[in-house]
């Protein structure tokens, strides 16, 4: 009876490591008895309220390759609970086969030379054969003139101006976002950005004309921000607000009111204030105008 009681245990529990159980790791239970899905290294689990601009934008990546990455028609399209990949499937594949990509070691810097010091290539005299005759020889033992130097000299080179981006369509400069002390520099403490010191509620401007990409607090560190997309190739963000007054998909001129300033995720009332090129941080000093 013991022998048949221990067979039929055995039975029962080979059967609870059959297939059809999911492994732990990879699903968990919320609450309500929905399962959650935990994302894989290198991957995001889309969250209500997220846009494609704010992911990419924490991660530090180009909204451009996140659509491409992940196969989507449109950047403006995403569902919570997707789960997207952050880096290209070459990437992920070599991460998977434990191959480390180093970046390519930078060359020395060339030395351009002016034109006016190099040696100048000779293509006089060229030998010509001529049959003998008094005409021949007389063309070419007769005096030459020297030749005349050389006076002009060459253009100069274009000095290319300071960047400056489109503000609708025209080739203004950008504004400041807000009014008060320069308080931190970018590359300070890691810094992504700069921060601005003002009065609860001060305004805070769009630099320049653009579509507002992002508007919510979803993003820890920063707050209530807004993220505005000016072209393909920049955005702007506008961190630790009281009050944001754009919302997605809206629209604003550069020096329109888009947010009022405030300390939320910060310590102290401050903007944020971070520019993005292909989705890596740049020294907003450099697009702002300086102050008198």
């Amino acid at each position: 009876m013991r022998l048949i009681a221990a067979v039929l245990a055995l039975l029962v529990l080979a059967g609870c490591e059959g297939p059809g159980f999911a492994p732990i790791k990879d699903k968990t239970q919320a609450a309500g008895g929905a399962e959650q899905i935990k994302p894989g290294a290198g991957e995001y689990v889309v969250q209500k309220g997220d846009t494609l601009y704010a992911i990419a934008f924490d991660n530090g990546l180009d909204y451009r390759d996140l659509a491409a990455w992940n196969n989507l028609e449109s950047p403006d399209v995403i569902k919570a609970g997707q789960v997207l990949r952050l880096a290209s499937p070459e990437a992920a594949a070599n991460r998977a086969r434990g191959v480390e990509i180093l970046p390519v070691r930078e060359a020395a810097p060339l030395t351009l030379q002016s034109l006016e010091e190099e040696t100048p290539l000779l293509n006089e005299p060229r030998a010509l054969r001529l049959a003998y005759s008094e005409a021949n020889w007389a063309e070419v033992s007769a005096p030459r003139p020297a030749p005349a130097a050389a006076t002009a000299k060459p253009a100069a080179p274009v000095q290319p101006k300071p960047a400056e981006l489109a503000d609708g369509g025209d080739e203004s400069p950008w504004r400041w976002p807000a009014s008060g002390k320069l308080l931190g520099v970018f590359g300070q403490g890691g810094g992504k950005g700069i921060d601005i010191a003002g009065e609860r509620n001060s305004p805070v401007i769009a630099v320049a004309s653009g579509k507002v990409v992002y508007s919510g607090d979803g993003l820890r560190g920063y707050g209530k921000m807004l993220i505005v997309k000016h072209s393909d190739e920049f955005l702007t963000a506008y961190a630790h607000n009281q009050a944001l007054l754009a919302k997605e998909g809206d629209w604003v001129k550069g020096g329109q009111k888009i947010a009022e300033m405030g300390d939320t995720g910060s310590d102290r009332v401050k903007l944020h204030f971070e520019v993005r090129q292909y989705g890596k941080p740049l020294d907003p000093l450099k697009y702002l105008p300086e102050r008198k």
